[in-house]
């Protein structure tokens, strides 16, 4: 029986040093998926303000003339477009290895609404794109009817490409509401902070929803859609700066290290 005893201290201290090692190996972890997730928050917003750039060209009745003679202009916008559709994945990405800890389905669920966002987005960049096909198109156009016609399609693009981007806000609102729920569940950011996350993302919803029974461009609700966009740059500061609360980390990593040797000593 003593034996048996010695062996089991034995094998509980093997354990907690193993899950000390563990414990500290997470932490610097989830230090650098901070301060990733802050770097890519930045590149999404400086991205999306650069590409909104192009957003002029677009207005009024004459923009296929004004797209024909901005196509690089046009361009350029639709490379920073890409950018931010490809960081809006990259942050949940960068965040789920440490929020499924809290909640494995919102951290997947955040996953996956941010890639439709980031498949909406290259959707309207299509629309976009092809839209300077047709605007080029449209300069040497010489009848009337085909004039009409080239308008009709330009139309129709524009559309695609409103839609598509309204769809892409609608995913970040869900997809952001979900990981700030889990931030305000966990503590992993002060509450603070979250709970604005939150209220911003409900905005963001509420700014969708306007612009869908309106029929209007989701731009046009600055005051509901600016909540998110400055609380995204304080994260993502907030997350360089400062990374996630380690208390918030050691105590799930110190939960699962005692469930795994509580699993263990049972077993022997």
């Amino acid at each position: 029986m003593a034996t048996n005893a010695i062996a089991t201290n034995e094998i509980t201290n093997s354990i907690n040093n193993t899950s000390v090692m563990e414990g500290d190996k997470q932490m610097n972890s989830s230090r650098k998926n901070a301060a990733v997730t802050g770097v890519i928050l930045i590149v999404a917003t400086v991205a999306a303000l650069a590409a909104s750039t192009v957003e002029p060209v677009l207005i009024g009745t004459d923009y296929l003339t004004k797209a024909s003679g901005n196509a690089s202009q046009v361009a350029v916008g639709a490379i920073f477009f890409l950018i931010a559709a490809f960081a809006s994945v990259g942050i949940a990405i960068s965040l789920y290895p440490v929020l499924k800890k809290w909640n494995a389905g919102l951290a997947l669920g955040s996953v996956v609404f941010r890639t439709m966002e980031a498949v909406m987005y290259i959707a309207a960049v299509v629309s976009l794109l092809s839209l300077v096909t047709l605007s080029q198109h449209f300069a040497n156009a010489g009848s009337t009817n085909d004039i009409a016609s080239f308008q009709a399609i330009g139309d129709s693009l524009r559309s695609v490409r409103e839609h598509a981007t309204l769809a892409a806000e609608f995913a970040l609102s869900l997809g952001a509401f979900m990981y700030y729920y889990i931030f305000f569940q966990s503590r992993l950011v002060p509450r603070w902070l979250s709970g604005w996350g939150i209220a911003g993302s409900a905005l963001m919803l509420a700014a969708c929803l306007l612009a869908l029974f309106s029929d209007s461009y989701v731009t046009g609700y600055v005051l509901l859609i600016l909540p998110i966009a400055v609380q995204e740059m304080v994260l993502a500061v907030w997350l360089i700066v400062k990374g996630f609360n380690q208390s918030a980390i050691a105590a799930i990593s110190s939960g699962s290290a005692r469930m795994e040797t509580d699993e263990l000593l049972s077993a022997i």
